[in-house]
């Protein structure tokens, strides 16, 4: 192999999701649920949180871009009636 098997941003958003879902599972069980039930809250809150850190930790800026553009089409004048 030449290159790494996944990217640093691959590699952080799964480990942030790993961290969410041992926390939610944790606690869980800690709560008096059983192991199942442990097990599949943090499983749960793991699949949850890879698309919310996947969008946060974005390379891209694609959220920022939106917000430029979204005024470049009016003018000083338009809309004041």
């Amino acid at each position: 192999m030449d290159g790494p098997l996944l990217s640093v941003r691959t590699t952080l958003v799964f480990l942030l999701a790993l961290l969410v879902g041992a926390t939610a599972g944790g606690l869980t069980a800690l709560a008096g649920e059983s192991t199942p039930r442990g097990l599949l809250a943090g499983l749960a809150a793991a699949g949850l949180a890879v698309p919310f850190f996947n969008r946060l930790i974005d390379i891209e800026g694609s959220g920022s871009r939106q917000h430029r553009n979204a005024g470049a089409g009016v003018r000083e004048g338009d809309g004041n009636g």
